[in-house]
């Protein structure tokens, strides 16, 4: 071998810090092959094995397989594409494996049964083009004949889950619970209900969005006053309630009269569902959008203050 060191299978073992049944292994298949034998025959490696078996190692505990490594050492692929098309790989297993464990975190803290588990691990694993569909059926339940209501395109927008390429464990676990939600017709009803009631408030005046604005509304009237511990039925609540009636009826350009305080009512009853505020938290954890205020707490002292005022 002109003067190059030659090593025994030991050497190799003893330099790479591998086995002699391992080194072994990698000379009979090929991977690492003998440079030359001793007058009695045991195979002899040159000093690039060495470095070989570094790479395969490494590449090993990287999880490739034999085959690829093979080629790999023997230049038949690059690395950089081995390492590339690897990388994808990994990278669906790491996908599927954050479902599994969004779906068995979310099944340890509901007690699910085995019906709901096999439900939720579905909902989980469904395409992009299943989920797209899915969230389309739902819009399409809820707004009906309203998409082309000025008050609405920004509102379905908004209402719009979109799970990255990538979720975290807690993104996937909010989307089985979302998904679980666009299913219950209870709710479907009250969102379509919700939706029909504020597009018939919007008919006078198209120019803004009612439920944002009426949410924006009645946030700011009414959360000073429960800072503050006003009561809604106490003297100190009638200029709130004087001041969220009037921009109600400004808005839907109606007198302030007891019908439309009425009115008034019945749609924050409308939008006074947990289910509304749950779809917006798991819409937010999705999407990654900042965690919603409830609205719960002022929708339930607006009806309680509204209420108080309206005759028996």
């Amino acid at each position: 071998m002109n003067g190059d060191t030659l090593y025994s299978i030991g050497d190799l073992a003893r330099r790479t810090g591998l086995t002699v049944k391992t080194v072994r292994f990698y000379s009979d298949t090929g991977i690492v092959p003998p440079a030359d034998r001793s007058p009695a025959g045991y195979r002899l490696y040159g000093t690039d094995a060495v470095a070989r078996l570094d790479l395969v190692r490494t590449l090993r505990d990287l999880g490739l397989d034999l085959p690829t490594i093979r080629k790999v050492v023997d230049r038949e692929v690059s690395l950089p594409e081995v390492a590339a098309a690897h990388a994808d790989a990994l990278e669906v297993q790491i996908r599927v494996l954050r479902l599994r464990r969004a779906v068995l975190t979310a099944v340890a803290k509901r007690g699910s049964t085995p019906e709901e588990l096999d439900l939720m691990h579905k909902l989980a694993k469904l395409s992009e083009d299943e989920r797209q569909r899915l969230i389309d059926d739902f819009l399409s339940a809820v707004f009906d004949g309203l998409y082309d209501h000025p008050a609405f395109a920004a509102v379905t927008r908004s209402l719009t889950p979109e799970l990255p390429d990538s979720p975290e464990a807690e993104q996937v676990e909010a989307w089985v619970e979302l998904a679980e939600l666009f299913q219950d017709q209870g709710f479907r009803t009250t969102m379509r209900g919700m939706a029909r009631d504020l597009a018939s408030d919007r008919a006078r005046d198209d120019s803004t969005g009612l439920p944002r604005v009426l949410a924006e509304a009645l946030r700011a009237q009414v959360a000073p006053a429960l800072a503050a511990g006003i009561a809604p039925a106490s003297t100190e609540a009638d200029p709130i309630v004087t001041a969220l009636a009037a921009h109600y009826a400004h808005v839907i350009g109606l007198p302030d009269d007891i019908d439309l305080r009425r009115r008034l009512v019945s749609r924050l009853e409308s939008m006074d569902d947990p289910r509304r505020d749950r779809y917006l938290t798991l819409l937010a954890v999705i999407n990654g959008w900042p965690a919603p205020e409830s609205l719960a707490p002022v929708l339930d002292w607006g009806i309680l203050a509204l209420r108080a005022r309206m005759p028996r």
